[in-house]
């Protein structure tokens, strides 16, 4: 099962999955709100929402005990789903993850702060604003192809809307309210992180490492934030050999 993070969508996994699927089941989704999945009923695009929803999904497909990978907020979401909703995992793989606060970046922070002006802001002057803070993202420069489907999801104003509607719902309290019991978690753990990562600093993953019961941290050359971009091929056979075992 393969968890995306934000500002993406399962896109991210495509050089992943069909490698990742030549030997496995392989189970992505859009999250609410992302993708091409609406955004939830009640607006709520919250890291407890999509836990939620993560859960009522496994269910609906049958997975039992699913082997897990999350980016991003996904990695909050897989782990809100295996310590308090109770999902068991057989591998979980954390990828750059939000997992310890603070998390939310500065820009988001801004925008947060300031939601009324970004709601109101010309829409060409709002893509300039997402289009550069998700250059950050990654090390190398993206590929054209690659940011398009990344940064087309969020322009428009439909899209301007949408990217504000899940940045108001980033809340830091979804994570601390699992962090004291990441020293229970008795399955696999895999950190993978980028050693470059911009948004979430590289040693946050030894931090969580070191809370998490004999995981095993890798650090990525080279790689951004988005590592899967970065460095596709190390981070799809860190994923191969760990589902594997």
């Amino acid at each position: 099962m393969l968890v995306h993070g934000t500002p993406s969508w399962s896109y991210l996994w495509r050089n992943v999955a069909p490698e990742l699927a030549r030997e496995f089941t392989v189970y992505a989704l859009d999250l609410p709100g992302y993708g091409d999945s609406p955004a939830p009923a009640d607006g709520v695009a919250s890291i407890a929402t999509h836990a939620t929803v993560l859960v009522e999904l496994l269910e609906e497909w049958g997975l039992e005990e699913p082997a897990v990978a999350g980016h991003d907020i996904g990695g909050a979401i897989v782990l809100r789903a295996h310590l308090l909703h109770e999902r068991r995992f057989r591998r979980l793989a954390l990828i750059d993850a939000v997992v310890l606060a603070p998390w939310v970046t500065p820009t988001t922070r801004h925008i947060q702060a300031n939601l009324d002006v970004y709601r109101t802001m010309p829409n060409h002057i709002f893509e300039q604003i997402t289009a550069a803070h998700l250059r950050t993202a990654v090390r190398r420069d993206f590929d054209p192809e690659a940011f398009a489907a990344y940064q087309g999801r969020w322009q428009g104003v439909d899209g301007q809307a949408a990217y504000l509607q899940k940045v108001a719902h980033f809340e830091e309290q979804d994570t601390r309210e699992f962090e004291p019991l990441l020293g229970s978690i008795g399955v696999p753990v895999l950190v993978l992180w980028g050693a470059e990562d911009a948004w979430l600093d590289p040693s946050l993953a030894h931090r969580v490492g070191d809370l998490i019961p004999g995981s095993e941290v890798r650090l990525i050359p080279g790689a951004g934030h988005f590592s899967l971009e970065d460095a596709p091929a190390e981070i799809r056979q860190a994923l191969l050999h760990f589902f594997r075992a």
